[in-house]
């Protein structure tokens, strides 16, 4: 994992932990010859793992089939998963694979031809030449 990529999980830590933040992530990667995609709640995993590895670059930050979404191009095994702070919905058809916050109940629209409102942001300019794409959602809440 490259000092960009852990600068950017290690700068949302905090505010994530506190609950002023919740962070969505997006990772597309290859693992055992596999191709696998999925959206990751940032929150809650740095609440039910330690970091300490991937920080140190002894694991890799991949998406699991218990994350938000998960999906391996090879097999074809799709799931997705509620966790504490987000709601999947993907039976909205035309519009796709939607998070709703279950704090403030804002929708987190991961179409990036799709705009989202004011307290969410998308960043996808973070480069790593470990993974083939990264893609924060910041959703910042009204929690103080």
């Amino acid at each position: 994992i490259n000092a960009e990529y852990m600068g950017a999980l290690a700068e949302r830590e905090e505010e994530v932990l506190n609950g002023r933040k919740l962070t969505i992530i997006f990772i597309r990667d290859y693992h055992k010859n596999h191709e696998i995609s999925g959206y990751i709640d940032l929150a809650h995993r740095l609440k039910t793992e330690d970091f300490r590895p991937y920080f140190e670059r002894k694991k890799r930050f991949l998406p699991r089939p218990t994350d938000l979404s998960y999906y391996n191009w090879v097999t074809g095994v799709c799931v997705s998963n509620d966790s504490y702070n987000f709601k999947v919905d993907a039976s909205s058809g035309q519009q796709g694979l939607l998070f709703r916050n279950k704090r403030d109940r804002k929708i987190i629209n991961v179409d990036p031809k799709k705009s989202n409102e004011d307290n969410t942001k998308r960043v996808d300019d973070i480069v790593s030449p470990e993974y083939e794409q990264i893609v924060f959602y910041d959703h910042m809440t009204r929690k103080k």
